[in-house]
């Protein structure tokens, strides 16, 4: 009986999980239509985003970081062009449909964040190299301390909205890096114990994401109606180019299917929860409507190329 319960809620779980894309959109709904609970959780964002880090932190294992040192060449590629296709995408797109400053700096802070941890779940289903993604996406979030609010500062020049380098620097070691190390510190020493509730950690990060994008909803209610059709158009623009020059890079550098798929899925995805929090932190809520719309926007196109690759052999 108790082996029975224990995979029903390992199953529901996961079921969870996976239905992220589904959750997202549902609170999203929830959060436009009554945005009150949402906004009375507002001040716990940055908090929210730390849980969500930690509970990454404590699924990392250390041969997620010896699979880095074996493969630094492929690693090396990914991770350059992760930093480099998706911010100056970021950038072009933006200056091309001419948005207004505040949503132009929130796209570039949406490409330049690391790549998303759904990241790794899309490129199992997918069958592409799992392992890969994983080194792909822990680098990317290893490096983003420096790069992301450097990448932002440097490419939101001109723009009449003041982004500090220091301070997304600052926000991003307390609630990325320290909560990261704690989860990874925690998982080490107490491995045994975590691994019977480890089910939990990935849902955990769900949740905390579905609210911070639910959050931003919420925020920009009354904005909704006049940007979503400019911001929606920039965000798919973004995450299609994404997506073609992930599988671009990787047939440039003859990887074998698994590793394009897998590229095509950790490039075109972003760490858009980082991008909103950070925009909601340092900067105005409408700079943050990029990043929420990128999170549907990333899940439901890799959700749909993951369903195809999921039918057909790597």
């Amino acid at each position: 009986m108790t082996y029975t319960l224990a995979l029903m809620w390992r199953n529901a779980l996961a079921f969870y999980t996976r239905s992220f894309a589904l959750w997202v959109v549902l609170f999203g709904v929830v959060a436009y239509l009554w945005p009150a609970p949402f906004l009375a959780l507002d001040k716990h964002k940055t908090l929210f985003f730390s849980l969500t880090m930690f509970g990454i932190g404590a699924v990392l294992r250390v041969e997620d970081f010896q699979r880095i040192l074996e493969s630094p060449v492929i690693v090396l590629i990914g991770s350059a062009a992760q930093f480099t296709i998706m911010p100056l995408g970021a950038f072009l797109v933006a200056r091309w449909l001419k948005l207004p400053d505040a949503l132009a700096v929130g796209l570039i802070l949406t490409g330049s964040a690391p790549g998303a941890m759904a990241s790794n779940v899309m490129s199992y289903i997918a069958k592409a190299d799992t392992a890969y993604s994983v080194s792909l996406t822990t680098v990317s979030t290893l490096l983003c301390p420096v790069l992301t609010p450097g990448l932002t500062y440097l490419l939101t020049q001109g723009t009449s909205l003041n982004v500090s380098f220091w301070a997304m620097v600052l926000d991003v070691m307390i609630m990325v890096v320290i909560p990261l190390v704690a989860g990874f510190a925690v998982r080490h020493y107490f491995r045994e114990k975590l691994e019977r509730i480890e089910p939990i950690f990935p849902a955990l990060s769900s949740t905390f994401i579905i609210f911070i994008c639910s959050l931003i909803i919420a925020l920009n209610r009354s904005r909704l109606a006049d940007v979503t059709g400019l911001v929606l158009a920039a965000v798919l623009l973004l995450n299609v180019y994404g997506l073609a020059a992930g599988y671009g890079v990787g047939s440039l550098f003859r990887l074998g299917t698994k590793r394009r798929r897998t590229l095509t899925i950790e490039i075109g995805m972003q760490n858009a929860g980082l991008g909103a929090t950070l925009a909601l932190k340092n900067l105005t809520p409408e700079t943050a409507l990029p990043a929420a719309l990128f999170v549907f926007v990333c899940i439901l196109t890799a959700s749909a190329l993951t369903s195809l690759w999921h039918r057909t052999s790597a």
